[in-house]
């Protein structure tokens, strides 16, 4: 039976993946009371003794629980934005490529996406890689999410005596164009530039649409068709597929994918403004769902085990 410790396992990724596994006959989880879970020693004894951690805190104590790692053998699945660019972690997006999926298995340090940053890479990367979207293409991005990507303090907001009646509609944010998942798209999408990247967040708890609009003649070559033919070669799993079903009555809501651990990636517009959409959940897909789909390949179990899809 495989050991899993949670470090982190209070804050909304870590609650979910707790809840995922607790109830897994292949799976040891490694619980620590509420007193040593802070305990640097008792931290370190847990990581070591697993098969696989999971890192669901901020960057600084995401970098100081890899330190603590001494077990050659522990798998460190890091769900925070700290090594998503560091050069020892693979990028955790199975379905990007064969290979990126073999560099999971085989890994012993795996940096999850981020939430708004899984969606622009689905859309992007496959584009870029094809040759039909250019590397130093303008883009723009438009992301709507619900209010749990904030974690316990804008959960506690949304829902609790405070809230405001300007938090009942939606809320740009990143008016800066410093969001902190920028880096990332830029660098595993191999873009020459940051995108113009608009988050949102609503008044829904979970859930998040992913938007990127491009101009028919922007691409290099091809067309949406081609671009469709791009997405069902790639996404045609049980995790990640493409639909062209994916608005209802000509709406896509932000919560379409509000549960689930999978993501629906599809083209809408017409022939002259393309839109590219991805629609998942931003605790499943967009967190603890991707984060245990990694779990599962490196481990050899199916890929879907404990995912609500």
């Amino acid at each position: 039976m495989k050991k899993v410790f949670i470090d982190g396992s209070a804050g909304t990724t870590g609650l979910r993946i707790y809840q995922r596994l607790e109830n897994r006959k292949d799976i040891e989880l490694i619980k620590l009371s509420e007193a040593d879970r802070k305990d640097k020693e008792k931290r370190r004894e847990a990581i070591n003794k697993s098969d696989i951690t999971f890192l669901c805190l901020p960057d600084e104590a995401a970098i100081e629980a890899v330190s603590l790692c001494s077990n050659p053998n522990t798998v460190i699945i890091d769900t925070s934005t700290a090594h998503r660019k560091h050069p020892d972690f693979v990028y955790g997006l199975p379905e990007l490529s064969a290979d990126q999926y073999e560099k999971i298995k085989t890994s012993k340090r795996i940096a999850v996406p981020g939430c708004h940053a899984g969606g622009f890479v689905a859309l992007v990367y496959p584009l870029i890689k094809a040759g039909i979207l250019d590397k130093n293409t303008a883009l723009f991005c438009h992301s709507i999410t619900g209010y749990s990507g904030g974690g316990k303090k804008m959960i506690a907001e949304y829902e609790g005596e405070c809230k405001t009646s300007l938090m009942e509609a939606p809320r740009q944010y990143g008016l800066t164009q410093n969001h902190k998942h920028l880096k990332e798209m830029k660098a595993v999408c191999m873009l020459e530039h940051n995108p113009i990247f608009c988050p949102v967040v609503s008044d829904f708890y979970s859930g998040m649409v992913v938007t990127v609009p491009l101009f028919a003649k922007d691409l290099k070559y091809g067309s949406a068709d081609d671009i469709k033919k791009i997405y069902k070669a790639l996404y045609n799993g049980r995790v990640v597929k493409y639909t062209d079903e994916i608005a209802d009555g000509g709406f896509l809501s932000g919560a379409k994918m509000s549960g689930l651990d999978s993501m629906e990636i599809s083209v809408l517009g017409n022939d002259e403004r393309i839109l590219l959409c991805a629609a998942f959940d931003n605790l499943g897909h967009g967190a603890s769902g991707c984060a245990l789909e990694c779990m599962n390949i490196v481990l050899g179990f199916d890929v879907t085990d404990g995912l609500e899809l």
